[in-house]
């Protein structure tokens, strides 16, 4: 049974090819291009694009979280000196306050995405990507519970020198979704931290990002089998 699935705020286009690769009737949306010439891809804003159509599946697995994870809260009360790439070009001239204000806004943004993923009411399943969060941002967050899992990537890993032995804790928020099961076969021990250890360049942000393939390939199987199981049992 065929599934029309949306991949949320990815570029790469490595979850919807996983899905894709199981026949599955797969896209990826992000509000840039694709990094890969693909006519599966759409650029524009998630909130949109899940809303062209019924969607059986809803992964949204890179959205912006600079704000939202535990381990920049402390730019809300200190907020950088020097620009970042994604800041305004602007920022270097601006006050404590206005720089503050920034951290704030992009903070309310963050959430409110979030949110209306989250709650999106046509679609079935549901899942969302993000790190552990602050309690700024799970103040914001409508119908917030807490995430479903975590997992590290290397627990979907099968080469020690492959792209999923990394360590990476990533949260999952379900809806209507089982937790992944772990499809690996290492135990961690030497998995890289190639992620935390990323030089500051400008596409930084893109590399952390950037999904596993395996734990891609485990969500596509088990959970497309889910919404067809579930589709099934409707059915009967």
């Amino acid at each position: 049974m065929e599934l029309k699935v949306l991949i949320g705020c990815e570029q790469s286009g490595v979850v919807r090819d996983a899905f894709a690769a199981l026949g599955h009737d797969a896209w990826s949306c992000d509000l840039l291009a694709a990094e890969t010439p693909t006519n599966r891809h759409i650029i524009g804003d998630v909130r949109e694009v899940m809303n062209w159509q019924e969607w059986d599946i809803l992964a949204v697995m890179h959205p912006p979280c600079t704000r939202l994870c535990n381990s920049g809260v402390r730019w809300l009360t200190s907020p950088p000196k020097k620009r970042q790439p994604s800041y305004p070009e602007a920022y270097d001239g601006w006050t404590h306050a206005e720089r503050l204000n920034f951290m704030w806004r992009e903070l309310d943004e963050g959430a409110a995405l979030f949110s209306d993923c989250w709650n999106v009411p046509h679609i079935p399943h549901v899942a969302v990507e993000n790190p552990v969060m602050h309690k700024h941002a799970k103040a914001r967050i409508k119908n917030f519970q807490k995430h479903a899992q975590s997992f590290q990537p290397w627990q979907y890993a099968t080469d020690e020198a492959g792209p999923d032995n990394e360590k990476k804790r990533t949260c999952l928020w379900l809806r209507n979704l089982p937790k992944l099961t772990a499809t690996g076969t290492l135990d961690g021990s030497t998995a890289r931290s190639t992620v935390h250890n990323a030089s500051p360049t400008k596409d930084r942000w893109k590399e952390r990002s950037r999904f596993f393939p395996g734990v891609a390939a485990a969500m596509a199987a088990q959970w497309s089998a889910h919404a067809i199981a579930s589709r099934a049992q409707i059915a009967a």
